[in-house]
């Protein structure tokens, strides 16, 4: 399955079945040591690292060659000494005796040391901070965490369906990244905070069950460990009330806890509402967990629909403002908005919240009232939801879904406190790309062209 023009195996492949075999192998030098006239060198790759013996000649030509070279080395497998066998590595019962090694590229010597580079560092060089052997895990169980979770909504007839990145801005909470048109001079796109109200749209379009591995954006104020860009589990399911929505879920986290770690977690998951968890835990993301080597979850429910912002002086929607308030505190709205519930939910594992979601409104008359309890004039929120409201006159059916952080569960389930440990190239706290500089000013010209200039 990986042999190419370059390599018959990889550096994690061979074992005892392969003694006596020619092989070609390919990857990076992790370690040479010369002893008197002969050596031993370590290959590399993401597989796992093979052992080479030099002859003397080989050992001679090429005893000055710098670690983290790209090497294509030829040879023969044969069994190691007994007392040199390595349990501890995947090929450690056996070497291979070296023919021929060819430089693909030597490397200069590296700009960081792996074991004690800062942060800084890390992330200016993150090419190289790449290849350590901890941060491809992190990777690869991300990606088996991704597989996971695609396999079992395709088993469950959902349909994984793009949504643009280029949409409208429509901010209610998070400041949106904004996007000059070069076509239509001083209009501008947003850069989706999350594929929300497209989601809620598919459902109308028919597509029952939705699921997506979405890039998000929000210009958010700084913070430790937010990234402004990052990836969610974004899911919308129609004819769905809450109880479905837990069932599932709840199945789909015992998948993907089995399928990544080989674990059995308990399902169903305790609740807890939003009052309980606040007067018990004084904290709406509490931590259940009796051992620091479980994992618990806890759905929180039953939130107020509303929150009031004494700074600004009126009601913000607690979770969205698509979100559906309880049918029997409808009138509410009017009179005693901080008294409205909201068919919204939140999933918290290990006193991190992963995933948050709602039962949405389907009728338009219920949605204009929310605007209106939020402070919104019928003029603002026309221009800015005509587009949902105008759907939701042609037969849009009850629906609901939720959304999870992946970096987050990606963090949780290797065992990294920050989400940025699981992220390929992720940004500072302060939202900058050390690697590239970026962001970076642009030429004169590229705003010109845009209709912009700096004030």
């Amino acid at each position: 399955m990986n042999k190419t023009h370059y390599r018959t195996h990889t550096c994690g492949e061979l074992n005892k079945s392969c003694i006596g075999k020619s092989v070609i192998l390919a990857g990076w030098l992790d370690s040479l040591r010369i002893q008197g006239k002969i050596g031993f060198l370590s290959l590399r790759d993401r597989y796992g690292v093979t052992q080479f013996f030099l002859n003397p000649k080989l050992a001679k030509k090429f005893e000055n060659l710098k670690k983290e070279s790209v090497l294509q080395i030829k040879g023969k497998v044969n069994a190691r000494p007994d007392k040199q066998v390595n349990k501890d590595m995947s090929t450690g019962e056996v070497e291979v005796e070296a023919s021929e090694i060819v430089v693909l590229n030597e490397s200069e010597p590296l700009p960081l040391d792996f074991e004690h580079a800062s942060e800084e560092t890390r992330l200016t060089y993150r090419y190289l901070d790449l290849r350590q052997p901890d941060m491809q895990n992190n990777l690869m169980v991300r990606h088996k965490l991704v597989k996971a979770v695609r396999d079992f909504l395709s088993d469950y007839n959902f349909v994984e369906i793009e949504t643009p990145i280029l949409s409208k801005s429509t901010p209610e909470g998070a400041r949106d990244y904004l996007v000059p048109s070069r076509v239509h001079k001083g209009k501008f796109y947003a850069l989706p905070q999350s594929p929300q109200q497209y989601k809620q749209l598919l459902m109308v379009a028919g597509f029952d069950r939705y699921f997506q591995i979405a890039r998000c954006f929000r210009d958010e104020d700084l913070r430790a460990d937010r990234q402004p860009e990052f990836t969610q589990l974004d899911m919308e399911m129609s004819f769905f009330q809450e109880e479905d929505v837990y069932s599932l879920i709840e199945k789909l986290m015992k998948f993907v806890w089995k399928k990544v770690l080989n674990v059995d977690i308990k399902v169903p998951f305790p609740r807890l509402t939003y009052a309980e968890a606040m007067k018990k835990y004084k904290r709406d993301n509490p931590d259940l967990r009796k051992k620091k080597d479980e994992y618990a979850f806890v759905w929180v429910t039953g939130f107020p629909l509303l929150e009031f912002n004494d700074e600004d002086n009126r009601y913000y929607a607690l979770h969205h403002p698509f979100t559906s308030p309880v049918a029997e505190d409808l009138d509410l709205l009017e009179t005693n908005p901080d008294k409205v519930r909201a068919h919204a939910y939140d999933l918290v594992l290990n006193g991190t919240e992963i995933g948050g979601g709602s039962i949405r409104m389907h009728r338009g008359d219920w949605q204009q009232r929310v605007f209106k309890a939020l402070g919104m004039s019928e003029t603002e929120y026309k221009a800015k939801f005509m587009h949902m409201l105008e759907a939701f006159k042609y037969g849009a059916p009850p629906h609901g879904g939720i959304a999870f952080g992946l970096d987050r569960i990606a963090a949780i389930i290797t065992g990294n406190e920050s989400i940025r440990e699981v992220i390929a190239f992720p940004k500072t706290k302060n939202a900058e790309s050390l690697m590239e500089n970026s962001p970076s000013e642009v030429d004169k010209e590229q705003l010109d062209e845009l209709g912009l200039r700096i004030k």
